[in-house]
């Protein structure tokens, strides 16, 4: 008796029926309230064997096929050989040959070349990676070549199995490339293992290759000679650095020849083309991956630096953002992307996948950096992630903010936040108070920011804002970054726009330690924009510095302090400033004097006058102008002075200006102004 649930019979072989056309290789059990076993069938269980298909066994799915003749037919015209190409065609000789490289470097295209080598119509087939070599064999006839692209286990073959492929290959008349990519110690172990010929590829000169994608595009008439010889000096080579790809290789010269040669654009303008195509898409292929977006962030800032800065810099950007982030300003975070633990990939692949390269230079400055290919990618990565993904914007801020204190680190990660500031418009601007006061070297970083964006019309205003409130802030980082974006060598802002903001730094200098360390940044920067200014700028400057110099203030000993390092900058324009303008002469007659004055600075500035008088000994041009000074000094009559003077009457005889010194002494006694000309 059937149970009242049982499935009838009837519908039992139509189910069977059903499933027997969906695999028509296994085999279907079914036993209703029974147990399967692989004995005796009973009780309603039943096994049902599908029939085999008309056709005869079924045949296992395609493996292989032939190489595309477009593909193979562009990989030719195009093909320049790498330096080891003779080196693989002798190799080939033996049927089985290894080609080892990193990917994305012309692998594929150096394989089908050697395999199509000497032939006008090659036949050539790839063999899936995934196929066991050592159960597959070659056609007996009509194919020249077979190319096998990164087999999962190349050590799974065996003596005898590659003496059987030899054999069936020389049979066959073909030739078989495996095609792997690098690793260390790789060729070596294969060497050992496999006892055939391992061939090590390395992308060719990218700049044949420029030449020949640039002949094979036929427009000699549209002037693309004409337009290359045209390049500015050295554009060329960023345009090709040693290590390209091929691929790119390819990109550049369709750029070139649609804006350059076509168009009229200069090379500046295709490298901005670039760039601008590249950064979304690194982006997109970075954006999923925590390590790799961390690792395009750092090598688009660090770019340049060695190798262990960048890779360090990016686990320090993914530690930093491994919990959830919070939503940035106006838009939903993606800090989450970044989130959780990333995989663990070798550099040269993650290099690879983000358009980057390691370069190995050697000799006494020996140094191994990285960088992309094409650095102003990294310009274009900021504008995406700006208009895409501003909730990274505050994690990132906090990143660079943490810079190492190299200056190398500290320019560089300032100048990706002026590139954030500019795409946002000034918006990020926001974040920098927390930048600025983040670390010791902050505060460098921020006024690095500071002084390139003021420029930029996008910013200018909003930079000019904080410039001004953070002077005045009674926070000392705040005031440091403004002293350092006030270096000239930091960055642009305007020489009255500086004197300025120096200025108001000094008014709200206050006598704790944390106020009292603004104090040597800003004579530091006093003194660079000496030293870096034209003649008309330093004398400005130096008004400036004598209106400042009141004893009674801050700015006042600052002034003390900072003159005589000005006084031993550049001797040969004091010999020049000092005869020739009353106003300068005036300036540092009166700032010469309050260093003097000051105890704290006298030794300072006592041994620049030496310095001045052993170096006008015999030089009649400096004799005149430490005349002019010495004239000043006793007519101004300040006690700093009287005690220099009479320092030197009892110092040693070979210190030098004791000549002018007791001419000088015997005037002021004498109470009279004139020294003579020969003093």
């Amino acid at each position: 008796m059937v149970p009242s649930d049982a499935p009838r019979s009837s519908d039992l072989d139509a189910v069977l029926a059903a499933l027997g056309t969906l695999s028509a290789r296994d085999m279907v059990v079914v036993a209703p309230h029974g147990t399967v076993n692989t004995g005796l069938v009973t009780g309603g269980q039943r096994q049902m064997m599908p029939a085999p298909a008309e056709s005869g066994a079924t045949a296992a799915p395609m493996r292989q096929g032939p190489v595309r003749a477009k593909h193979l037919r562009t990989a030719r015209r195009c093909f320049v050989p790498p330096p080891c190409f003779r080196e693989a065609l002798a190799a080939i000789d033996s049927g089985v040959t290894v080609l080892v490289g990193e990917r994305g470097t012309g692998r594929e295209t150096h394989a089908l070349n050697l395999l199509a080598y000497g032939r006008e119509e090659p036949v050539l087939v790839q063999v899936d990676g995934a196929v066991s070599l050592s159960r597959w064999a070659p056609r007996a006839q009509g194919v020249h070549g077979y190319l096998v692209m990164e087999p999962p286990d190349p050590f799974a073959l065996r003596a005898w199995d590659l003496s059987r492929l030899e054999t069936s290959l020389a049979e066959a008349g073909a030739r078989l490339v495996i095609v792997l990519a690098d690793a260390p110690g790789l060729v070596g172990t294969l060497k050992d293992h496999l006892g055939i010929p391992v061939v090590r590829h390395h992308p060719p000169d990218p700049r044949k290759v420029f030449a020949a994608y640039l002949s094979d595009s036929r427009s000699e008439e549209h002037g693309h000679a004409r337009w290359l010889r045209a390049l500015e000096s050295g554009r060329l080579d960023d345009l090709l650095p040693d290590g390209l790809p091929p691929r790119r290789v390819a990109q550049a010269v369709e750029a070139v020849l649609r804006m350059g040669v076509v168009g009229g654009a200069s090379a500046g303008e295709v490298m901005r083309h670039l760039a601008q195509t590249e950064g979304p898409e690194v982006v997109a292929r970075a954006q999923s991956d925590p390590a790799l977006l961390a690792h395009l962030l750092s090598i688009g800032v660090y770019g340049g630096l060695h190798h262990s800065v960048v890779t360090e810099r990016a686990g320090d950007l993914l530690r930093l953002v491994e919990p959830a982030g919070q939503p940035g300003y106006g838009a939903q975070s993606t800090v989450g992307h970044l989130a959780g633990n990333a995989p663990q990939r070798p550099l040269s692949e993650t290099l690879r996948i983000l358009g980057a390269h390691r370069v190995q230079n050697l000799g006494e400055d020996a140094t191994d950096t990285v960088s992309l290919f094409w650095p102003a990618v990294s310009e274009a990565v900021w504008e995406v992630l700006c208009r895409d993904h501003p909730g990274l914007l505050p994690p990132v801020h906090t990143w660079l903010a943490r810079s190492g204190p190299g200056m190398d680190q500290i320019e560089r990660a300032g100048r990706a936040l002026t590139t954030v500031a500019v795409a946002t418009g000034g918006r990020s601007l926001d974040l920098l108070r927390d930048v600025a006061t983040a670390s010791p070297s902050a505060p460098e970083v921020a006024a690095s920011c500071l002084g390139a964006a003021v420029q930029n019309p996008a910013a200018a205003r909003a930079v000019t804002d904080l410039l001004e409130q953070w002077s005045i802030a009674p926070e000392p980082p705040l005031r440091k970054a403004v002293a350092y974006a006030c270096h000239s060598d930091r960055g642009q802002v305007p020489e009255e726009r500086a004197l300025h903001l120096l200025h108001q730094l000094m008014e709200t200098l206050d006598d704790d330690e944390d106020g009292l360390s603004v104090l040597p940044v800003i004579i530091a920067a006093l003194v660079q924009r000496f030293e870096a200014g034209e003649s008309r700028a330093r004398a400005a400057l130096l008004r400036r510095m004598r209106d400042w110099a009141d004893p009674e203030t801050v700015s006042g000993l600052l002034m003390a302090f900072a003159f005589p390092v000005l006084a031993g900058t550049d001797p040969a324009w004091w010999s020049d400033e000092l005869p020739a303008s009353v106003e300068s002469a005036a300036s540092a007659v009166e700032l010469t004097g309050h260093a003097l004055n000051e105890p704290a600075t006298f030794a300072a500035m006592r041994e620049v006058l030496l310095t001045w008088c052993s170096e006008a000994d015999g030089d009649e041009h400096r004799v005149r102008a430490l005349g002019v000074l010495m004239d000043g000094l006793v007519a101004a009559r300040q006690p700093g002075f009287l005690r220099w003077l009479l320092a030197v009457g009892r110092g040693p005889d070979e210190m030098p200006g004791k000549e002018p010194a007791a001419r000088a002494l015997a005037m002021w006694r004498d109470n009279t102004c004139v020294i003579p000309s020969d003093c």
